[in-house]
């Protein structure tokens, strides 16, 4: 199973009677059919069940099957088709940017400080390493052979747009997942940065060296083949 577009699930929105399809599910007290659904926006039935499925096949909304109250055995028919409101966030920037990394990094941290009495500074850089050799573990496993390409591929991943010189020495980033909070905390999200990536290059094994090296319109993160 492929894994939902965001900018495609969005796009799927401005249909409008799909948009209605799906503002009728999403404000059901309880998952609905496709007969349900269409006499909410007075639209056919055939037409609801297309519109529908394109809703599911994105993302946004999720399938049950349920037989009606009352009815169980051989004899009670085919199970009704239900659509609900997908549970998951589509959430789509551009450029690229993934506030929930960083808020999820702050979180872990924050926790081990008061936890285990760590200095917050320390336990944002130890929750950073931690996101990115969760990062390096995701699969796929990168495709490229050299260190710097392969790290390039992790980094994309997670916004970072990554750009590798011809002779593949050094990584750029050309683009700063958290940029926002970079302008107001720079000192914090560029630590955040460099241990994310410390920690992705140490999941991969090696082999690049990462350092804060802030340029314009850059990250604030290069790395260098070692």
């Amino acid at each position: 199973m492929t894994t939902p577009d965001p900018l495609a699930a969005v796009g799927a929105l401005a249909e409008p009677t799909r948009r209605a399809l799906y503002d009728a599910v999403a404000q059901a007290d309880a998952p609905i059919g496709r007969e349900q659904a269409a006499e909410q926006i007075g639209v056919p039935a055939h037409s609801a069940k297309f519109h529908l499925d394109r809703l599911v096949d994105e993302g946004l909304l999720e399938v049950e099957y349920r037989r009606p109250e009352g009815r169980s055995g051989p004899g009670a028919g085919r199970p009704t088709k239900l659509y609900r409101r997908a549970g998951a966030d589509v959430t789509v920037s551009l450029p690229p940017r993934h506030y929930d990394v960083a808020a999820q990094v702050l979180a872990d941290a924050v926790e081990q400080a008061t936890t285990a009495g760590m200095p917050l500074p320390d336990a944002v850089r130890e929750a950073a390493v931690r996101a990115g050799r969760a990062l390096a573990a995701e699969p796929p496993a990168p495709r490229a052979r050299r260190p710097l390409r392969r790290l390039a591929e992790l980094l994309r991943r997670r916004g970072y747009e990554p750009r590798v010189d011809d002779r593949d020495e050094e990584l750029m980033l050309a683009n700063c997942p958290f940029d926002r909070l970079a302008r107001h905390h720079t000192e914090l999200v560029c630590g955040l940065n460099l241990a994310l990536v410390e920690g992705a290059v140490e999941g991969l094994g090696g082999g690049v060296e990462p350092r804060l090296d802030p340029a314009p319109g850059y990250c604030c993160v290069r790395a260098t083949a070692t």
